[in-house]
């Protein structure tokens, strides 16, 4: 069951002052057990050596497992799941454990907020932040069910984030109930 208020006849009042969603990506973790992996192998190598060909190559092998490791364990950790917060001001999504990325979106700079129902990674070209000059900006940990907010300046910002229908029904009534003088066009 949803709870979500109407598109009609809200007062400002009845608005809920915030809302948060999640959207997690259980692939990622895979990725970073292969990563933990290469670093444990860099390791590996480092303390026990059977290596008689020279110390150039063992230091190469060490320092690209280790390397190779690191870049996909934190890597993929930070794109395992992103939460999405939207209060009347704005909406902030953060990635991963750290919050890192993170992008805070004012309302002021909302056009319009629209539900898609079939974001794909291959439409931004992989998972993880994307930007793209003439589209604008993704977070994406997932497929599936996405807000995608039309800003002041034409680009677009898309998150994937479960319930993404009710985040969309939420920032329109914000928007919606913005003081004068704010934009509220497009919704």
């Amino acid at each position: 069951m949803r709870d979500h208020p109407s598109d009609e006849g809200q007062a400002a009042g009845s608005l809920p002052p915030i809302w948060t969603g999640r959207a997690t990506n259980h692939i990622q973790w895979a990725l970073a057990a292969a990563g933990a992996g290469c670093m444990a192998l860099g390791i590996e190598l480092a303390v026990d050596s059977p290596w008689t060909s020279g110390t150039v190559p063992l230091l190469m092998s060490v320092i690209g497992c280790v390397a190779a490791g690191l870049l996909m364990l934190f890597g993929t950790i930070a794109f395992v799941h992103v939460a999405v917060t939207v209060d009347r001001d704005a909406v902030e999504v953060r990635c991963g454990h750290m919050g890192v990325p993170r992008r805070r979106i004012p309302l002021a700079t909302v056009v319009a907020a629209d539900f898609d129902p079939r974001v794909t990674p291959c439409q931004w070209g992989g998972w993880g932040c994307r930007w793209h000059p003439e589209r604008g900006t993704a977070f994406i940990v997932r497929r599936g069910e996405g807000v995608v907010l039309t800003l002041d300046d034409g680009k677009t910002f898309t998150v994937t984030v479960d319930d993404a229908e009710t985040a969309v029904r939420i920032i329109r009534d914000h928007l919606r109930t913005a003081p004068t003088g704010s934009k509220t066009t497009g919704v």
